[in-house]
């Protein structure tokens, strides 16, 4: 399985970020995979900010939900991230990553194969 993240790299305050995600070598539509986005601002960890599911559930970081999109192109078999109203403290690698489940209860259990990530910088 390969992930491939592509986008804009460069977004000015204010205005929505958008990355999609290309996977190569297995559907976004088998169970029980989830495909998530996550990213890492410079100098700090790492941060889950969503993912959508194999049956296209959606699932977001409460503290970034109310920006935050992720949608679905099962023809393309890709995903797309849209995080609106951007700031500099969104400036960070983002990456997107395949994200093996539980059938009952439906939590994730292994991020197993990630994007190479893309660095998405927030500036005027």
């Amino acid at each position: 399985v390969q992930l491939q993240e592509s986008g804009t790299g460069l977004v000015k305050p204010s205005q929505t970020l958008s990355l999609t995600c290309t996977v190569s070598g297995g559907s976004i539509t088998t169970a029980y995979f989830y495909w998530s986005w996550i990213r890492q601002p410079p100098g700090r960890g790492l941060e889950w900010i969503g993912y959508t599911t194999y049956s296209g559930s959606t699932y977001y970081n409460p503290t970034l939900e109310s920006r935050t999109s992720i949608s679905r192109d099962t023809s393309k078999n890709q995903f797309t991230l849209q995080l609106s109203s951007v700031t500099p403290e969104c400036t960070a690698y983002y990456y997107c990553t395949r994200v093996l489940a539980a059938a009952w209860p439906p939590l994730p259990i292994e991020y197993d194969y990630w994007g190479q990530g893309a660095q998405v910088t927030v500036s005027s």
